[in-house]
């Protein structure tokens, strides 16, 4: 097989020329380059792509890292980022970060030594000097959800207080008083801020905030599970719970019915997300909707924005902003609008 030391013998150039034309061919005559490229031709020589990367100073690859494999969001999350990637020509590494810091930067170590073109990163818990870190290897970053160490840069996110504070006004609204509210880990800033949509809504309305209803999960169907036992041991049950997301809302249905209960008749739920599973259980869900693949989507667009544009100020630092949404169904009791199943 012919390198490019045979491509230049024949051509009667130098290495470096045959590479110009590879990689720069605006650098080369019109004479030179045309002949050369026949040489190639004949010799059926195939460019080394890791040699070029490396010449370039470009990989043509991109990472997504992400919390939580197996969680529906995020799969729709990443499906939106390599749409993108795949029309731009770039392969997409996926790393799953288990919500582990540790595992989250162990990963970006590596992938700064692979040299990809472009990181976002989804829920991320790295700290300020991480953060940094990336930033000096000079590759461009998007976050999707907040990160309080990050002050300056692209982020696509949701408004998680205004889904928290519409999930809960919603059962207020339907006449609920006793509103328990299950969380995700609370290290994460979008659970913070649903948990304080949960408690605008109660303030609002005049309704106390019983620090007996609100109990942390694990962001797994497990955890809601084990949440929603906890809460149903109370002497004084709640009417209605709000989850921090679908999954959670997943193992507190499961629980409710265990204990013999039902849902919406004893208990009514809503749960943050909307994936496709939400309504296909029994009931379905009543759920605050996030635009997951739109999100995956405008991140890996704002990052090709960077990547095209260099260090271009007005793509530097953006922030894409989406507004949730309830879905309303059959979970939540409300009767009147479960035609909105199907909208």
């Amino acid at each position: 097989m012919a390198n490019i030391r045979d491509v230049a013998k024949k051509a009667g150039v130098s290495v470096a020329t045959v590479s110009r034309v590879l990689n720069h061919p605006n650098t080369v005559s019109p004479t030179t380059m045309e002949y050369v490229l026949s040489v190639i031709k004949e010799l059926n020589y195939t460019p080394n792509g890791l040699a070029r990367s490396l010449a370039l100073n470009k990989t043509n690859t991109i990472a997504l890292l992400i919390p939580n494999i197996l969680n529906p969001l995020y799969m729709e999350i990443a499906k939106g980022v390599e749409d993108v990637a795949h029309k731009k020509g770039y392969n997409t590494l996926l790393c799953n970060t288990e919500e582990s810091q540790k595992k989250e930067a162990d990963y970006i170590d590596m992938l700064i030594k692979r040299r990809v073109d472009g990181l976002i990163l989804t829920a991320s818990l790295l700290n300020k000097e991480e953060i940094q870190q990336i930033k000096k290897q000079d590759i461009t970053l998007v976050m999707i959800g907040k990160n309080k160490n990050v002050k300056h840069g692209s982020v696509v996110f949701t408004d998680y207080m205004l889904g928290g504070y519409i999930a809960t006004k919603h059962l207020i609204e339907i006449g609920y008083k006793r509103i328990a509210h299950i969380s995700g880990a609370v290290h994460q800033i979008e659970n913070q801020e649903k948990r304080a949509g949960y408690e605008k809504a109660l303030k609002e309305n005049n309704l106390p905030i019983d620090k007996r209803y609100i109990v942390e999960g694990n962001n797994e169907i497990e955890g809601g599970y084990l949440a929603a036992k906890k809460l149903l041991q109370l002497k004084c049950k709640p009417e209605a719970i709000f989850v921090a997301n679908d999954l959670m809302a997943f193992g507190a249905i499961d629980a409710i019915k265990s204990e013999g209960l039902r849902i919406p008749e004893d208990i009514a739920i809503v749960g943050f997300d909307n994936i496709e599973m939400s309504a296909l259980v029994e009931p379905k869900l009543t759920t605050v909707s996030q635009p997951a693949y739109k999100m995956g989507l405008l991140s890996a667009r704002l990052l090709f924005d960077h990547i095209e544009n260099g260090d271009d100020e007005e793509h530097v630092h953006q922030e894409i902003f989406l507004q949730p949404k309830l879905k309303v169904r059959k979970s939540c009791g409300h009767e009147e609008r479960v035609r909105e199943i199907f909208s």
